[in-house]
């Protein structure tokens, strides 16, 4: 009987009502939209490599190693000599090693020497290993694959020439031996998309003819003589490791930061990239704040719709308590009218944010590699819901306890 009461209040007052629910669903489809963001930015960061047990640089800390290793930002304190390299790849319960080679750009992105391993070891978003969108792996020594955003960003296909410059923002070209695109890889959302891939090779043979980060005087490099000579890398920057068991991490880790030839450092990538993230996730907590915050002023806006109409409602107030209605029953009615707003904006709310990630959610992966899974909603998303209705409810227990005040006398005035 109550609810039909509420139902036909509701409805009589259509036009209020439906922009209150309105308002109600932005604002939680706000919040629940920048906690779905949030929880797919986190686990796209912390997938941006995967499959890795370990990553080996200088000595420096954690998070600058994984910064400049894995994401491309800075510089590394120091190298790691070829010999130690060798040294980690013989160590015992090493399953493979890739080894990483920094320092050289191509008009603002990055320049990574590597192996051809490096193609098949590493892994993103839970294992999911690199693809080529066009070509393959590097053949030739002046061969380079590039990443996505380097393609759409420079307009590069297969075969095209491409300089790389010495050091970073360095207008000092190694034009001497000019690479080839021979490959372009898949958009993934991490720091490869942004990469130019060559050879450790193609690294040692690039600077033969440079001394104390000049090219020598009068110097030509010639490439077709390069490719005849033994090219042995001096150094590299960081290595990825993996092993054949990950229960002999820690044991590992723990021989190369003791490594007595040399300062090195060892780390787990899932742990710096927590700590990393403990650092930049900040403005997550900001903006959860802030849209809790939007949730909230919905919800007073609802409670000031239902007290504002209250002195429209007098005279059905009366009525109900001409008609032997109980106080509580009027307060009843209010609150359960505030219940079904908050409800009904909670449930639009929760289509709208799923609605708009089945339409966004191709664009959000392949625009800014940001992965968010439709998925049922979990104990999170449901508990938010709940307590929106919960509050919601609240909120009209503000008009409730105004409308119990008001005196049948009061009503009947009204009707006069």
């Amino acid at each position: 009987m109550l609810l039909r009461l509420a139902l036909r209040s509701l409805l009589n007052r259509r036009l209020t009502v439906a922009l209150t629910i309105f308002a109600t669903a932005l604002s939680v489809g706000l919040f629940l939209g920048v906690e779905k963001v949030r929880t797919g930015a986190r686990s796209s960061f912390a997938d941006t490599v995967s499959g890795v047990d370990l990553i080996v640089g200088a000595r420096s800390g954690p998070v600058q190693l994984l910064l400049y290793s894995v994401f491309r930002i800075g510089n590394a304190t120091n190298n790691i000599t070829w010999e130690s390299y060798e040294d980690i790849a013989a160590m015992q319960g090493v399953d493979w090693i890739v080894p990483l080679s920094l320092g050289d750009s191509h008009r603002g992105f990055r320049v990574l020497g590597t192996t051809r391993e490096y193609f098949t070891r590493y892994r993103y978003r839970g294992g999911q290993p690199l693809a080529f969108a066009a070509g393959g792996r590097f053949d030739d020594l002046f061969d380079a694959v590039i990443g996505a955003d380097v393609a759409a960003a420079l307009g590069y296909r297969l075969g095209d020439p491409l300089v790389v410059a010495h050091g970073l923002a360095s207008f000092s070209l190694h034009d001497d031996a000019p690479f080839r695109v021979a490959g372009i890889l898949e958009k993934t959302g991490t720091p490869v998309d942004r990469t130019v891939h060559v050879s450790l090779a193609a690294i040692e043979a690039i600077h033969i003819d440079w001394q104390s980060g000049a090219r020598a005087s009068g110097a030509r490099l010639d490439p077709d003589a390069v490719r005849q000579l033994e090219l042995r890398p001096q150094a590299i920057t960081a290595a990825l490791v993996g092993l054949d068991s990950r229960l002999g991490v820690f044991r590992l880790q723990r021989a190369i930061n003791d490594y007595p030839e040399e300062p090195l450092l060892a780390v787990l990538p899932g742990v710096a990239l927590q700590e990393l993230w403990s650092v930049v996730g900040v403005a997550e907590t900001a903006l959860a704040g802030v849209s809790a915050m939007v949730v909230a002023t919905a919800l007073l806006g609802m409670a000031a719709m239902i007290l504002a109409g209250l002195n429209e409602r007098r005279r059905e107030m009366a009525i109900l308590r001409a008609v032997g209605a109980r106080p509580r029953v009027v307060v009843g009615l209010l609150l359960l009218e505030a219940g079904l707003i908050s409800a009904a904006g909670a449930a639009l709310g929760l289509g709208t944010v799923y609605g708009g990630l089945a339409i966004a959610q191709p664009f959000l992966d392949s625009a800014w590699g940001l992965y968010i899974p439709i998925e049922a909603p979990g104990a999170g998303e449901l508990g938010v819901l709940a307590a929106v209705v919960a509050a919601g409810t609240a909120a009209g227990l503000i008009p409730a306890w105004r409308a119990y005040r008001m005196s049948l006398a009061d009503g009947m005035t009204v009707m006069q």
